[in-house]
């Protein structure tokens, strides 16, 4: 079954924006579960802007499903993750002046420093994702240092589709099929996930080669209108009628 990871930042970005305590992304990760997801992710950003340290340790506490911990490839993040020890862990590129996570990271010029840092992180038990473009280089570079799991990042797709801009949104998704059936053939496990709304969700959901998506923004958003468990049980309608 095509699994349905569901990140949780931006319900803390609104709570950060008050600096008080609500909304509670613990009650969102709840919320999730119930309605469907299997997995949360959470990105704890180096300049703490949504997710904090004390969400990650409350997370670990009450999840019964898996968490794919996001973070830079940094000391800091290392050792959180070590001390942690969550299900996954998603190495992400990061620039404090962006807004959200732009692209993929650049594995394959820093190859062996990458190799080194994941190591520590797969002998403590944690699945490892690298999180890439749609480019045979990055996920040659992937293979070889050892990874797991990749996540093909769909922005350039699901912004191409909102932009009207349909062929490019066409070459898009077929640069996406091409690099989820290589990187299959790898023995590589295959995510995807940025961008992905109910209208761009379904023809990335029909890979047969992708394992898990995971989505956040649009859901979080949509939960304003419908309610966070609508949103997502929609979301998994979409995606098993793809699979389908």
């Amino acid at each position: 079954m095509l699994r349905l990871g569901v990140n949780i930042d931006h319900v803390a970005t609104v709570r950060n924006a008050r600096g008080g305590a609500y909304p509670d992304p613990l009650r969102a990760a709840k919320l999730a579960q119930e309605a469907g997801a299997d997995g949360i992710t959470a990105h704890l950003r180096e300049d703490r802007r949504h997710i904090s340290d004390t969400d990650i340790d409350g997370l670990m506490e009450v999840l019964t499903v898996p968490l794919n911990f996001e973070m830079a490839a940094t000391p800091e993040m290392q050792k959180i993750a070590l001390r942690h020890r969550p299900h996954a862990v998603c190495i992400v590129p990061e620039k404090r002046e962006e807004r959200t996570t732009e692209g993929g990271l650049e594995v394959a010029r820093e190859e062996n420093k990458l190799a080194h840092y994941i190591a520590p992180l797969r002998e403590a038990g944690c699945r490892v994702s690298i999180f890439i473009a749609a480019d045979t280089r990055q996920i040659d570079a992937a293979h070889r240092i050892g990874a797991e799991v990749i996540e093909l990042h769909t922005g350039a797709y699901c912004d191409a589709h909102t932009e009207g801009r349909m062929e490019d949104r066409d070459r898009e998704l077929d640069t996406l099929r091409e690099m989820a059936s290589y990187a299959h053939a790898l023995g590589l496990e295959v995510h995807a996930g940025h961008g992905l709304t109910y209208d761009t969700v379904q023809p990335v959901a029909a890979f047969p080669e992708v394992m898990e998506l995971n989505i956040g923004h649009f859901l979080i958003g949509e939960a304003i209108f419908r309610g966070l468990e609508p949103a997502i049980a929609e979301m998994r309608r979409l995606m098993d009628e793809a699979r389908a």
